[in-house]
C-alpha cells in the first residue's frame, strides 16, 4: 500500500464520456472520485468465486460482493480496528506479520516502518470502506496499482500479504470471523493483487515513458550544436535535447510579419513559439490555459482521481472561452513542441504513449465542458432564491441530515448554532464562486484544506456531508439542473479538500493533533537530514503552504511546539556537515519573536533562546567558548536593523532580559553601537540644563544691586537660547508626533476614559511635555519681554533688558514658581543618564518602585490630621494654633515634621482634653505609622531588589533600541561588517562550524557545562539518511536505569505482599518474589557500577 496516506485517494487511468443520462450517478459518486472504465468499451464483472479461490490478473472490472457478506467483511474490519489500541497499532500488528512471513519483502519498502504501517492500515480501511461501491472501488485500486509500478507484484507476493492479513484478522478478532467473512476478505484481497498487477502489465510503460519524456522536455535547453559532445541523455536519465537548426546563444528568431521572439528554452516558450509559427495565434488564448495546467497532468497521470480534478477545473475556465476550441490544434503542437525538446530519444513508443494520453484528455474535458454549461446560472439564480428563512431552514436541514448519516461528525461541529449556519453559508458561496473564479477558488480551498489537516479532520466525513447537502437540497422541490449544478461544485469542492487534507496530513501533523512530544520525536525521526527543518516549518499542497511550527502554537499543542523549537536548535553534526536549523527557522518565520512572546507563558521563548546558544564543555585557563548564533536576532534578511527585538522589552519580564542570549545581544549594541550616539544626544541636553540653571539660578542672584548692561545681555542671551533650542525642538516635535497619533488613531487612555497620544506612555516624554507647557507659560510672564517697551522708564534698575519695570514686578510670584519648575523638570529629566550605570539605574528604579509605599504613609497621615483637627476644633478651645479646622491641621502638621515648638507643648498641659488628643494623634503617626513605613519600605525594598538589576536592562534595552532605529544605514552597515556574522566560526579549536554567530569567552565557572551540546553521529554522511536513534543513546544513562531499579523493587515488593496474604502457597511465592527482588537488586548494584 505504498503512499496510500500522502497521495490518498488520487488514482490512475483514463476515464471514458459519461452517457447523458449517468450524469446524475457521477455526481452522487463518491468524493474521492469515479473510474468509469479503462478505455473498454463495456465494463467487465468480476468473478466472485473466482476471486474467493484465485489472484484474477486477467481482466480487471468492478467487484461486486452480495450483501451479506459485504456486511461481514466491513463489521470484522470495524471490530479489529476497535480491538487495537490505536490505527497505527493496527498497521504496526499488519506489517509485522507481513515481514515475519516473508523477510525478504522488506527490501522493497525503503519508507520507514511507522509510516508503512500507517500507509497499510489506511489503504487496507480506504479498500473495504468503498465496497459497497463498486465503481469507486475500482477507482481506488487502481490508484494502488499505480502507485505500486516501480515494484514488481506478484501472485505468489499477493497471496504471501493476503494470507498475513487473515493471519492478524483470526489472531485478533477470530471469533468473529465468519466463513462468508473470511471469503469476502479473500475475493477483496485478491481483487486488488489481480488489479495491481493488471494495472503494471497494462499501463506501467506508457506512464514511465508519459513521466520520463516530460521531465526531459521540461529541463531540455538548446545547445551550442546539436551534435555537441555526441551527449543526448543527461544525468539520472535526463535528457539534454537541442533545438534542430537553433543555438542558445544565436540571434533572435524572426517571425511572420517581422516581429522578433527570443529563442525558447524550455516546454512552455517551445510550445507558444511553435502555435505562433504554426498559425494558431487566434488560439493563445485558450490554449494558454490548458498550458497551464498541463503540467500538472501529465505528472498525475497515474491518479485518475486527481487527474479527473484537474480536468473539471479546466473545463470551467475552457467553458467562459469566447473562442472556437479545437483540440486538435493543441495536440499538433504539443506533440510537434515535445519533439523538438528531446528529438534523440523521442521514438514511436513517445508518439503512442502521449497520443494516448491527450485523446482521453480531450474526451474528458469536451464531457465536462458540454454539462457545464448553463449550470453557472443555475446555480446562481438558486442561490438568489433563497430568503433568510430558507436558508435558515436549509442548514438546519443539512446538519440533521448529516449527523444522522455521520453520527461523529458531531465531535467535529461543536461550535454554536450561529457558527454553524455561517459555514452553511459560507459552503454555498463556495459553490457559486467555482464557476464564477475557478483558479482563485482552487487556492482558497487548498488554503482551506491545510488548515483542516491541523483541525484532525477525517476524510471520511466529506462524503456524508455531500450527501446531505445534496439531500437537502432535493428536498427543497427546486430544479433538477440546479440541484446537479450544486452537487457537482460541491463534490469538486470536497475532492480538492480531501487531495489537501491527505496530501498534507504528514505524521507530523498527526502528532501535533495529539499534542504528544513523544509521537513527534518518533514521527520526524525518519526524515532525512536535508529535510528535517522543512518537515518541522513547511507543508506545501499546490501553491500552499502551512506551517506545522505555527500550527503547533496556534492550536495550542505547546509540548510540540517545545520540541520542535528544541529539534530545530540542536547542533547536529557528522563527518561533513553540521545541521543547525537556525536560519531556516528566521528565513521561514521572521516574525518567530513576536508569536513566541503573544504565548510567553507556555515557555517557548527560553526554549528558543537557549538553542541559540552553544558552550563548549571543555575550559581552557579558566576560560570557556560560547557561541551565540544572534545574527537573526540583530538583522533582518535585508541587512537592516531588526526592530522585532523590541518585543523582549515590551514583555517587561525582568527574567527574560536577564537571559544569557537577550543580556549578550543588547550589551554589546549598548557598548558597541547605541552608547556613545545616545551620549552625543544627552550631550546637547546637558548644555541646555547648565543654561537654563544659569539663566534661571545664577544670573539674577549676581550684582543685584549694581546690574550692567553686559550683565543684562547677558541674562537676556541666555533666556533666549533656552527658549529657542529648548523649548522650540521640544514644542515642535511633541506637536508632530502628536498629530501623528491622532492621525493614526493611536491612544492609551488615562483612568480607561480619558484619551491621550500614544507617544504619552512613557514618563519620559510626559514629563517633556510638562516642560514644555511650563516654559511656554515662563514666555507669557517672561520680565524681559514685559519690560521691552519701557526699559528706561522712571523705576529703579531702569536700563538695557531691565526685569525691573512695573509690569515685570507684578508677574514676578509667577513666574519664580514657573521657573523652579522649570529648573526641576530639566534635573529630572537628566536622570535617564544613570542608564551608563546598571547598579545606579536599579537603584533609581528601587526608589521609583517603594515611592506607593510612601504615598500610602502620606495618605494615611493626611487622613488622622485632618480627624484630629476636625476634633479638636469641635471642643470649641480658643487656643490659637487649634482654633479653626486647617489652623489645627497646620500645627497637627508641624507636629509631624517636628517643626512645632516645645514650649506651646508646655502650655498645652493647661488643656488636659487638647493635650490627650494630641498625645493619641502621637503615638499614632510618629511611632507606629512611621514604624509602619519603615517596615513597609524594607519589605518593598527586599521584594524587589532582586528584579532590580534587570528591570534596569530593560531601561537601557529600550533606550538602545530607541537609539540604534535613528542611526544612518552606512554607520549601521559598518557595525554589522564588523560582527563578521556570514565567517564561519569555531566550536574547539581547530572545530570550524557555521557562520551567523559571535564567540566570546566567559568564566568557567559561571555557566559549568558537562555535556557536549552538539549531538555527533558516524557512519554515512548522506543527507538523504535519516539521523540515528537518539533514544539508544540514553538507554543507558543512570536516570533510565534507576527507573528500571525501582520498577523492580515494587513489582517484587508487590509479590511479597501477597505472598505473606497467601499462607502456604503465600510462602512459595513469597520466595520467589525475594529471589526477584534479589536478583533485580543486583542487576541494580551492576548498573550502578557501569555507571
Amino acid at each position: 500500500m505504498q503512499d496510500v496516506d500522502e497521495d490518498g485517494h488520487d488514482v490512475a487511468g483514463f476515464t471514458e464520456p459519461l452517457p447523458e443520462g449517468d450524469e446524475e450517478a457521477s455526481n452522487l459518486s463518491d468524493i474521492s472520485g469515479v473510474s468509469l472504465g479503462n478505455n473498454q468499451p463495456q465494463e467487465v464483472e468480476e468473478d466472485i468465486d473466482a476471486l474467493i479461490s484465485d489472484v484474477q490478473d486477467h481482466v480487471f472490472g468492478e467487484m461486486r460482493l452480495p450483501e451479506d457478506v459485504l456486511h461481514e467483511v466491513q463489521s470484522t474490519w470495524t471490530a479489529f480496528l476497535a480491538a487495537m489500541p490505536s490505527r497505527d497499532a493496527a498497521g504496526e500488528a499488519i506489517y509485522g506479520v507481513v515481514f515475519d512471513c516473508a523477510p525478504e519483502l522488506q527490501s522493497l519498502f525503503k519508507t520507514a516502518r511507522s509510516v508503512m504501517a500507517m500507509r497499510f492500515v489506511n489503504g487496507l480501511n480506504l479498500i473495504f470502506s468503498e465496497l459497497a461501491r463498486p465503481t469507486s472501488l475500482k477507482v481506488v485500486t487502481e490508484t494502488l496499482g499505480f502507485q505500486h509500478l516501480d515494484i514488481e507484484v506478484t501472485t505468489p507476493r499477493v497471496c504471501l500479504f493476503r494470507d498475513a492479513i487473515l493471519d492478524v484478522l483470526e489472531s485478533e478478532v477470530g471469533s468473529i470471523l465468519t466463513p462468508q467473512g473470511k471469503a469476502g476478505f479473500l475475493a477483496t484481497l485478491n481483487y486488488v493483487g489481480g488489479a495491481m498487477i493488471y494495472v503494471r502489465r497494462e499501463y506501467g510503460d506508457r506512464i514511465s515513458v508519459l513521466r520520463t519524456s516530460w521531465i526531459a522536455a521540461s529541463i531540455a535547453r538548446l545547445g551550442d550544436d546539436e551534435d555537441d559532445n555526441g551527449e543526448d541523455v543527461g544525468h539520472a536519465g535526463e535528457p539534454s535535447g537541442k533545438q534542430v537548426g537553433e543555438k542558445k546563444a544565436g540571434p533572435p528568431v524572426e517571425m511572420k510579419g517581422g516581429a522578433v521572439t527570443k529563442v525558447p528554452q524550455n516546454f512552455n516558450e517551445m510550445f507558444l513559439f511553435n502555435a505562433a509559427v504554426m498559425g494558431f495565434t487566434a488560439s493563445m488564448g485558450w490554449m494558454s490555459s490548458v498550458l497551464e495546467q498541463f503540467e500538472n497532468m501529465v505528472l498525475n497521470a497515474a491518479k485518475s482521481n486527481r487527474l479527473q480534478e484537474e480536468c473539471d477545473v479546466l473545463s470551467l475556465v475552457l467553458v467562459k472561452s469566447k473562442e472556437a476550441i479545437v483540440y486538435a490544434e493543441f495536440k499538433a503542437v504539443m506533440l510537434a513542441s515535445l519533439r523538438s525538446l528531446v528529438p534523440k530519444i523521442w521514438g514511436v513508443e513517445h508518439e503512442v504513449a502521449w497520443t494516448w494520453f491527450w485523446d482521453n484528455l480531450e474526451r474528458m474535458i469536451k464531457s465536462q465542458v458540454a454539462n457545464l454549461k448553463g449550470q453557472q446560472r443555475s446555480v446562481d439564480r438558486f442561490i438568489k432564491s433563497l430568503d433568510d428563512q430558507s436558508i435558515a431552514k436549509l442548514c438546519r436541514d443539512v446538519y440533521k441530515r448529516f449527523f444522522e448519516q455521520a453520527p461523529s461528525g458531531q465531535n467535529f461541529f461543536k461550535q454554536s448554532t450561529t457558527r454553524l449556519y455561517f459555514i452553511a453559508g459560507k459552503v454555498l458561496e463556495m459553490s457559486l464562486d467555482i464557476y464564477l473564479k475557478p483558479r482563485e477558488m482552487i487556492e482558497e480551498i487548498s488554503a482551506l484544506g491545510l488548515r483542516h489537516v491541523g483541525y484532525g479532520m477525517p476524510t471520511e466525513l466529506f462524503p456524508p456531508f455531500i450527501e446531505a447537502w445534496s439531500q437537502s437540497i432535493q428536498s427543497m422541490q427546486v430544479d433538477a439542473r440546479a440541484v446537479s449544478s450544486l452537487r457537482w461544485s460541491l463534490t469538486l469542492i470536497s475532492k480538492c479538500l480531501v487531495r489537501t487534507i491527505l496530501e498534507g496530513s504528514t505524521i507530523v501533523m498527526k502528532a501535533i493533533n495529539t499534542n504528544s512530544a513523544k509521537r513527534f520525536r518518533k514521527a520526524i525521526s525518519i526524515a532525512s537530514r536535508q529535510s528535517r527543518e522543512q518537515e518541522l516549518l513547511k507543508i506545501t499542497v499546490g501553491t500552499q503552504s502551512i506551517s506545522p511550527l505555527y500550527w503547533a502554537i496556534q492550536s495550542g499543542s505547546f509540548q510540540v511546539a517545545r520540541a520542535m523549537l528544541t529539534d530545530l536548535l540542536t547542533i547536529r553534526a557528522d563527518r561533513d556537515n553540521y545541521y543547525y536549523g537556525c536560519d531556516a527557522l528566521f528565513e521561514r518565520h521572521p516574525d518567530i519573536l513576536q508569536e513566541l512572546c503573544a504565548v510567553r507563558g507556555q515557555g517557548l521563548l527560553p526554549t528558543m533562546l537557549d538553542g541559540l546558544c552553544w558552550r563548549s564543555k571543555w575550559t581552557i585557563h579558566k576560560m570557556r567558548r560560547v557561541n551565540y548564533f544572534v545574527k537573526h536576532l540583530i538583522q533582518n534578511s535585508d541587512g537592516t536593523f531588526n526592530t522585532s527585538i523590541l518585543v523582549l522589552v515590551k514583555l517587561n519580564d525582568p527574567n527574560l532580559i536577564r537571559h544569557p542570549v537577550v543580556s549578550f545581544v543588547f550589551k554589546m549594541l549598548w557598548s558597541r553601537m547605541a552608547s556613545y550616539s545616545f551620549l552625543q544626544s544627552r550631550i546637547v541636553f546637558l548644555f541646555l540644563v547648565v543654561l537654563v540653571v544659569v539663566s534661571q539660578s545664577i544670573l539674577p542672584r549676581v550684582n543685584v544691586q549694581q546690574e550692567t548692561n553686559a550683565h543684562r545681555a547677558a541674562l537676556f542671551a541666555s533666556r533666549m537660547v533656552a527658549y529657542l533650542a529648548d523649548l522650540g525642538p521640544l514644542l515642535f516635535s511633541h506637536v508632530w508626533l502628536s498629530v501623528k497619533d491622532v492621525r493614526r488613531r493611536s491612544f492609551v487612555y488615562v483612568a480607561g476614559v480619558l484619551p491621550m497620544p500614544a507617544y504619552l506612555g512613557n514618563l519620559t516624554t510626559l514629563s517633556q511635555l510638562f516642560l514644555v507647557f511650563v516654559m511656554l507659560l515662563m514666555c507669557t510672564q517672561e520680565p524681559i519681554f514685559a519690560c521691552l517697551q519701557d526699559m528706561y522708564g522712571d523705576f529703579p534698575g531702569a536700563g538695557l533688558f531691565t526685569t525691573h519695570c512695573p509690569a515685570a514686578v507684578a508677574r514676578e510670584n509667577v513666574y519664580s514658581v514657573l521657573s523652579q519648575l522649570s529648573v526641576l523638570l530639566h534635573w529630572l529629566l537628566l536622570t535617564d543618564l544613570c542608564i551608563f550605570s546598571l547598579r545606579v539605574c536599579a537603584y533609581l528604579l528601587t526608589c521609583l518602585r517603594v515611592l506607593v509605599e510612601l504615598f500610602h504613609f502620606c495618605l494615611a497621615v493626611t487622613f488622622l490630621i485632618a480627624a484630629f483637627s476636625c476634633a479638636i476644633a469641635s471642643l470649641g478651645t480658643f487656643l490659637v494654633d487649634f482654633y479653626t479646622i486647617p489652623a489645627g491641621a497646620g500645627s497637627l502638621l508641624r507636629i509631624i515634621l517636628g517643626m512645632y515648638e516645645n514650649k506651646r507643648f508646655v502650655a498645652l498641659r493647661e488643656f488636659p482634653r487638647v493635650y490627650s488628643l494630641l498625645v493619641i494623634f502621637c503615638i499614632t503617626t510618629l511611632i507606629f505609622l512611621a514604624n509602619l513605613l519603615v517596615a513597609q519600605l524594607t519589605g518593598a525594598y527586599k521584594t524587589v531588589y532582586g528584579d532590580m538589576e534587570g528591570y534596569a536592562k530593560l531601561a537601557r534595552s529600550s533606550v538602545t533600541v530607541d537609539t540604534i532605529r535613528s542611526q544612518r544605514p552606512r554607520k549601521w552597515a559598518a557595525f554589522l561588517a564588523s560582527l563578521k556574522l556570514e565567517d564561519r566560526i569555531e566550536f574547539n579549536e581547530g572545530d570550524v562550524g557555521m557562520a551567523g554567530g559571535i564567540q566570546v569567552l566567559e568564566p568557567a565557572n559561571l555557566n559549568p557545562t558537562y555535556e557536549e551540546c552538539i549531538h555527533r553521529f558516524g557512519g554515512s554522511t548522506s543527507v538523504e539518511n535519516p539521523w540515528p536513534e537518539e533514544s539508544s543513546l540514553e538507554k543507558g544513562s543512570l536516570d533510565i536505569r534507576l527507573k528500571r531499579l525501582e520498577k523492580l523493587v515494587v513489582r517484587a515488593t508487590k509479590n511479597m505482599m501477597k505472598g505473606m496474604d497467601g499462607g502456604s502457597i503465600g510462602s512459595g511465592t513469597g520466595s520467589s518474589a525475594a529471589s526477584s527482588f534479589a536478583s533485580g537488586a543486583s542487576s541494580g548494584s551492576s548498573m550502578n557500577e557501569s555507571a
